[in-house]
């Protein structure tokens, strides 16, 4: 029996990580939940959107699965997200887009990985005021970290099966941080002769994925490119709420939907659980689960591909625990 932290999130995060926590537990899986409660509505009870204990208990079993979490916009606590990928170092951010049949794209086939530094770069919260008119942020790319990405695309390509690896950047503009991350990634590339590499500078890199995405396999990016980047992917396949991510480091890893917490849906049971549950199945894979793992993915296909038993957004009228229901019938 594995144990996993389970971290519901607020917003929506509660009713799809139940969904997803039933659907998991449908296949039979051998996993045991460690419940922890973060963000916005703990920080009366313990001052901190991310209490001490959550930490603990990702580290002590070194798989976690979260659900969506309020980030305020301009003012309040740093994202979450942020604070966990820093505090826990995890280096790697696993964002796959793939086509699933009955989700409303104008693309069919489509099947990419976005891979995203998770450490640096703008994200890096290195900011100040100049003066009262001027803000400045510092991007801060290190070989140390553009090495391990690039070498972590690499190694997923050729352990998926992948062709190609493309690196992309703004090394014409930023010749000295992008310059290092694209140097970097050329060095890397020779050791992996077996898969292809090429890179693109990043708004050509977005004009070429609207226009001809079935070229292009693994995407490696520095923090902010593959933020932006990986949204264009999910709107190639239908939008967020089919996009899932895991958040990978050495030893621990964070498994979580792309999407937000939708404040305004909080406890109306209708937003679609798919991209969490589908984050269960990058976390069902990664946990040697593999069979459970199919599993789910084909009932979700199925269930998607009917269009029966769907939430508003897929162009049905089935509550989040009716599209879980579904799912675990098709189990």
């Amino acid at each position: 029996m594995r144990k996993v932290t389970l971290i519901p999130g607020d917003g929506v995060g509660p009713e799809i990580v139940e969904a997803c926590r039933r659907v998991i537990e449908a296949t039979g899986a051998a996993i045991e939940w460690d419940v922890q409660d973060a963000g916005a509505d703990v920080v009366d009870k313990y001052g901190t959107p991310l209490p001490a204990q959550v930490l603990d208990s990702i580290r002590k079993n070194k798989v976690a699965m979260k659900g969506p979490i309020t980030t305020p916009v301009g003012s309040g606590f740093r994202s979450i997200n942020v604070a966990l990928r820093k505090e826990l170092d995890l280096y790697a951010n696993l964002r796959p887009a793939k086509t699933i049949e009955g989700v409303r794209s104008p693309y069919k086939d489509i099947d990419l990985i976005v891979v995203r530094e998770n450490t640096e770069d703008l994200y890096a919260g290195i900011e100040r005021m100049v003066d009262e008119d001027t803000a400045e942020s510092i991007k801060l790319i290190t070989r140390r970290a553009s090495e391990r990405i690039c070498r972590f695309a690499f190694e997923y390509a050729r352990g998926e099966g992948r062709r190609k690896v493309t690196a992309v950047h703004k090394a014409n503009i930023m010749k000295f941080s992008d310059g290092l991350f694209l140097e970097t990634a050329r060095s890397v590339a020779r050791d992996y002769p077996d898969i292809e590499f090429e890179d693109r500078i990043v708004d050509n890199m977005a004009m070429q994925l609207v226009q001809k995405p079935h070229i292009y396999d693994v995407l490696v990016l520095p923090n902010l490119y593959g933020d932006i980047i990986s949204d264009l992917c999910a709107g190639l396949v239908g939008g967020l709420g089919v996009a899932p991510s895991a958040n990978i480091g050495e030893e621990i890893h964070v498994f979580e939907p792309v999407h937000g917490s939708a404040p305004k849906y909080t406890g109306m049971n209708k937003v679609n659980p798919t991209a969490q549950i589908l984050t269960g199945v990058l976390m069902l894979h990664f946990l040697g689960e593999g069979e459970a793992a199919q599993r789910i993915y084909d009932a979700v296909v199925a269930v998607i591909g009917e269009g029966k038993s769907v939430t508003y957004d897929l162009g049905g009228d089935a509550k989040t625990s009716e599209m879980a229901d579904a799912i675990i019938a098709k189990l």
